[in-house]
């Protein structure tokens, strides 16, 4: 009789895709994303470490033999990060976001030393996505040095079938949970970790209390939001939609020239007075995020009364975008990533910052008043092609915040992190492995 065992002993074992490899973690999403990945690489033959910079960051990672504090000063760092890999030998940097100064420094850092920089966001075309891409993400994005002939010839052996826009937040109540949970432990139990800096310029008090006013306020924002939607919808006019950002995203400070949200709303509404007929309006459509902290509906009434717009103006606090979209005129922007759902449905569109959709086939070049009086066509065809290349690379089905989110991202991510090739060469060199269809289920 055959002796399977011996056959067993006998036949050739791949080597663990993750073996050899050694990755440092940084700061991730709020929540549990960040230890479930970790936890995954490890699986795959990689060792993980993960720098904490606070009590926020180590609550979320349960693995205390590869978890690193940092508590030194916030001009040590680099010293400290550079100290990190080599003691470590990291091959691999993984990080949320990388315009934070501990992570500009940590990338800095790993490109002096050949190390493979692996950067995660929000999606490009969220929020049923994800962006993961290597060497940086929005305005430092290799996406930034891209042509759209470039992305079509990629697309020779791609699928031709993509998803439609999906027309909801996503996972927004888990983000803000998370997001106030992590605050807290940074308000209430950081003794340990004196030096830590928020990189954002509000205190950690008062970014916990905005995040726990917005779990509280969600009923009556979601009043406020009906009763604005309901008056656009049935007022019968037409209207220009202003897709409005946070003032501390890392996208509007370190990808655009505005200093404030107020500058970009005053420059809005001063070109929509000069070019608009009489009969348009002007719709703000703030961020599912925004909770209070910059004075937009007060700056809004203000400069409507200054330009004699009162009545033609209206702010939307948060919600969904598709309702508004639909029937919009134009769209205008800062560079929110909102902005492509509105080139998805072919809709004009002004944006003054750097954005990776923000190629001359897609985006207007035309003086604000003008883009109001004639607003110029995006180039419909271009644009879904540009769409099928992003679902082909950096864009992942899933999400940071709900647990089905963070099931469906990480069986695909983990993969890609491991394969020499990042998400673009992988499709421009023919090589890509086959993406995840979007399933939406509840």
């Amino acid at each position: 009789m055959h002796d399977r065992s011996d056959d067993s002993e006998a036949m050739p074992r791949f080597p663990s895709p993750g073996a050899g490899r050694r990755f440092l973690l940084l700061q991730g999403p709020h929540g549990p994303f960040f230890a479930r990945l970790g936890a995954m690489l490890r699986a795959s033959g990689a060792q993980v470490w993960r720098v904490g910079f606070n009590m926020g960051d180590r609550v979320f990672w349960p693995d205390r033999a590869s978890y690193v504090p940092w508590r030194g000063r916030p001009e040590d760092w680099a010293e400290g990060c550079a100290a990190l890999m080599e003691r470590h030998a990291i091959t691999d940097l993984v990080l949320y976001g990388d315009t934070r100064p501990i992570h500009a420094q940590a990338v800095e850092l790993a490109r002096a030393r050949g190390i493979t920089v692996h950067v995660f966001e929000e999606g490009y075309l969220r929020p049923y996505w994800v962006t993961y891409e290597r060497g940086g993400s929005n305005g430092y994005s290799r996406l930034m040095g891209m042509t759209l002939p470039r992305m079509r010839a990629a697309l020779a052996n791609a699928a031709e079938d993509i998803p439609d826009a999906p027309a909801v937040w996503g996972d927004l109540r888990q983000h803000v949970f998370y997001g106030a949970l992590y605050h807290f432990f940074v308000m209430a139990a950081n003794r340990g970790y004196r030096n830590f800096r928020p990189h954002r310029s509000i205190p950690v008090v008062q970014e916990f209390r905005l995040y726990l006013q917005r779990l509280l306020l969600m009923p009556l924002h979601r009043l406020e939001r009906w009763r604005a939607t309901r008056t656009i919808r049935h007022g019968g006019f037409p209207y220009h939609l202003v897709l409005l950002q946070l003032e501390h995203d890392a996208s509007f400070r370190s990808h655009s020239s505005f200093a404030s949200m107020t500058e970009f709303i005053v420059l809005v509404m001063e070109g929509f007075a000069r070019g608009a007929p009489g009969h348009h309006h002007l719709v703000f459509k703030a961020h599912p995020l925004e909770d209070g902290r910059a004075a937009i509906a007060a700056t809004i009434a203000r400069e409507a009364a200054r330009l004699g717009l009162s009545g033609r103006v209206h702010h939307v606090r948060g919600g969904k975008l598709a309702g508004l979209l639909n029937h919009a005129r134009t769209a205008v922007t800062v560079n929110s990533t909102a902005a492509q759902q509105a080139l998805w449905r072919g809709l004009p569109l002004k944006a003054f910052g750097q954005a990776v959709y923000n190629l001359p086939e897609f985006v207007s070049d035309q003086p604000l008043p003008e883009f109001f009086a004639a607003p110029r066509r995006p180039d419909a065809r271009g644009y879904r092609d540009y769409r099928r290349f992003l679902l082909e690379t950096s864009q992942i089905v899933g999400g940071f915040y709900s647990a089905r989110g963070r099931r469906e991202l990480l069986r695909q991510v983990v993969d890609m992190m491991l394969a020499p090739q990042d998400p673009y060469d992988a499709l421009i060199e023919g090589c890509a492995a086959p993406r995840q269809q979007l399933r939406l289920v509840t």
